[in-house]
């Protein structure tokens, strides 16, 4: 293992309930007078976001809104979201909304004033240097849901359209001037939402965890998120007005998203394609596919869960760490396989070539290779089997 690395850890957060009361004041330090929130068609229809808006309208800042962010944003959502940045004449952007309008949000702000295209940016080597920085917009990032973690990150997923493929678009300025986890404002998510965000930040923590590239600062974050969305989730899931369990949530979302950087694996990167192809749940597609990637990485992983078991206060070491990720599947009412989420088996080599060009690939603990991907969906078209 190699002792050298790269490490940097996120911007200033506000957190606790209430604290979405800050917002103006957070607008005028990060320097923005005239911003745009930024979210999806459905949250904009809902109290929380009218609440936002009148907070920014009592401060004089306005209450200009853009909502067309598709599930899977791509680079056309994009162009219409800097044709109403421009048109609009605003000067900063507030991220309000899970990770679809999170990430589509910091792409306005990113290429609102920028001449080369979108994907000139990919996070590959230096690529990010091709950016005017100067031109990037400050950004103020609320989250409404609890699994992407975003809000802590420097980077976007933005769909190709035409290939889709989803592309991780990175600048350093990218990471949000600040960021307000408010608790309160998770409190109205339907439950599949809950669910599928939920176990986005676990498949974070998880993925993090079991990387072997390394952390150990990272190590121990995504450990202790194990442990946050273990016992938090499904409370949240059952009594959606649970705030301190909503709390715990917003944290190892954040924590996930840190915790990441020490690398993704399979679990991702079988997503990925999958949802810019089917148009599926991210967070749901990855708690489909988890307890078959566990499988699939066992000879490189099983003494580490083997202790993160301990920690969670897991009986079984590896089986009963995969057992109750079945458990959690169960009560938060995720689907049992692939085929259940309507992917055809005669996209597989497809998705396959897919899941091998993304980048999470790279970070899984056992090499991936299109032999063993392509058998690893096939195992994902059928629901897992109980451990032994």
């Amino acid at each position: 293992m190699s002792l050298t690395a790269n490490w940097s850890y996120p911007t200033a957060v506000k957190f606790g309930a209430g604290r979405i009361a800050e917002l103006p004041e957070h607008c005028r330090a990060a320097g923005i007078g005239k911003p745009l929130l930024v979210t999806d068609r459905a949250l904009a229809a809902l109290p929380i976001t009218a609440q936002a808006l009148d907070l920014l309208e009592d401060a004089g800042l306005g209450r200009a809104v853009f909502a067309e962010v598709d599930p899977n944003p791509d680079e056309r959502n994009m162009a219409a979201g800097i044709a109403a940045y421009r048109a609009g004449g605003h000067d900063g952007v507030i991220c309000f909304g899970g990770g679809s309008a999170l990430d589509l949000g910091k792409m306005i702000a990113l290429m609102h004033g920028q001449s080369i295209p979108v994907w000139d940016l990919e996070d590959i080597g230096d690529w990010w240097t091709r950016a005017d920085a100067d031109a990037i917009a400050p950004i103020i990032a609320v989250p409404t849901t609890a699994g992407t973690g975003s809000e802590v990150g420097r980077a976007g997923v933005l769909t190709n359209s035409a290939t889709h493929k989803k592309k991780i678009i990175f600048h350093p300025r990218l990471l949000p001037a600040v960021t307000i986890c408010d608790p309160e404002l998770t409190v109205g998510m339907p439950r599949a939402i809950t669910a599928g965000t939920g176990m986005d930040a676990f498949a974070h923590c998880l993925e993090a965890y079991c990387s072997p590239h390394y952390h150990p600062m990272s190590q121990g974050i995504a450990l202790e998120g194990l442990r946050l969305v273990n016992e938090n989730l499904p409370r949240a899931y059952a009594e959606p007005e649970d705030l301190e369990a909503r709390a715990h949530m917003m944290s190892a979302a954040a924590m996930g998203a840190v915790a990441f950087q020490k690398g993704l694996g399979a679990i991702h990167s079988l997503s990925h394609p999958v949802g810019a192809v089917y148009g599926t749940h991210h967070g749901t597609t990855n708690a489909v596919v988890m307890p078959m990637v566990l499988d699939f990485n066992r000879p490189a992983i099983a003494d580490r869960l083997d202790r993160a078991a301990d920690y969670l206060g897991i009986g079984g070491g590896f089986d009963g760490f995969r057992d109750r990720v079945l458990e959690l599947r169960a009560e938060l009412a995720i689907p049992p396989s692939l085929a259940a989420l309507g992917v055809a088996t005669d996209r597989l080599d497809e998705l396959t070539a897919m899941a091998l060009e993304d980048p999470s690939c790279g970070g899984n603990p056992v090499e991936m290779t299109r032999e063993n991907t392509r058998a690893l969906y096939e195992t994902c078209m059928e629901d897992a089997r109980p451990a032994g």
